[in-house]
């Protein structure tokens, strides 16, 4: 398959950072069962829990780095009309989070040849959250664990997968983007980064074993 947009060229500089997305790839998130948590909470259903905070552009601007914690919070309260703490952000999160073991496996495999790290669009609160949400996330990961607020924009913007790369001392052409979502890839490829969109550890260890990553 080499010469796809899947692998790449044989001259292709080899790889030397692979990077993964967090939700839908490490770990199943099931985004309506945090919303009707939210909802519980505030007395609120679940598609109003999603017009308040995720169609008014509220979770995107957390996510862009617009809001420190305290702003997200906040905003999250009046938009409710309730007070939502870090406490209640951490429990309607963990509920809605579910690691999958065999995509682990497969990060397991390609650290044991090529430095990786974990790229997701998250807000500040998720980083000060990582050991206590998802600790073997961090065993695997170590300090190589990243929400897009720190680049102050978010997938599928060129500029954050420039941004990883360069952290890494690395060129774009070096390193390699797994997400779940098309667009996320698109914005991955166009920023000059090889890509491959996770539907499932299978189709990824294929993919990985394709470029001697595994």
């Amino acid at each position: 398959m080499s010469g796809t947009p899947e692998t790449s060229p044989p001259d292709h500089p080899p790889v030397r950072l692979v990077v993964f997305d967090m939700d839908d790839v490490l770990l199943h998130y099931d985004v309506d069962a945090r919303r009707a948590a939210i909802g519980k909470l505030a007395g609120r259903s679940l598609a109003e829990v999603e017009a308040l905070i995720w169609t008014s552009g509220l979770e995107d601007a957390a996510d862009a780095g617009k809001l420190t914690t305290d702003a997200y919070l906040d905003a999250i309260s009046a938009a409710l009309g309730v007070p939502f703490g870090r406490d209640d952000w951490f429990r309607t999160r963990a509920l809605a989070m579910t690691l999958d073991p065999a995509a682990m496996a497969l990060v397991e495999r390609v650290r044991a040849r090529t430095p990786v790290a974990l790229l997701t669009n998250n807000g500040f609160i998720m980083k000060e959250h990582f050991d206590a949400l998802v600790p073997r996330l961090r065993a695997l990961f170590g300090p190589a664990m990243h929400v897009a607020a720190e680049f102050g924009t978010k997938k599928p913007d060129p500029a954050i997968y420039r941004g990883v790369a360069s952290l890494y001392g690395v060129e774009p052409s070096q390193a390699v983007m797994i997400d779940d979502k098309a667009v996320n890839v698109e914005g991955a490829r166009a920023a000059g980064l090889r890509a491959h969109r996770f539907t499932g550890a299978d189709a990824l260890e294929v993919f990985l074993a394709e470029l001697a990553l595994i």
